[in-house]
């Protein structure tokens, strides 16, 4: 069964793009010394923020690859992969 899932105002629903087990000199990164990715894939967006009864849109849209802090976002479980809950202001860019 197929989760569906709509973020309300100006949040984003993000799934981490997993970073390579290697550095580029041929050294494996063992899981316990690896830091989660701070960089993801637009999944779902809300339809925007409110303001002076408005709705605003958000700057990013499903597919875009971001860039977002180390700490930002509520992370759920959706069809058992991990996503990321985050608010347009925790996103720091779009990457091109």
């Amino acid at each position: 069964m197929a989760i569906k899932i709509r973020p309300l105002q100006d949040r984003v629903i993000v799934k981490r793009i997993e970073e390579e087990e290697k550095t580029k000199g041929g050294i494996i990164i063992p899981d316990t010394a690896k830091e989660k990715p701070q960089e993801g894939r637009v999944v779902a967006v809300g339809p925007g923020k409110h303001e002076d009864g408005k709705i605003i849109p958000l700057d990013v849209k499903s597919g875009d690859k971001i860039l977002f802090g180390k700490y930002a976002g509520t992370e759920i479980k959706l069809n058992g992969e991990e996503h990321l809950i985050l608010r347009e202001d925790d996103i720091l860019g779009v990457i091109e």
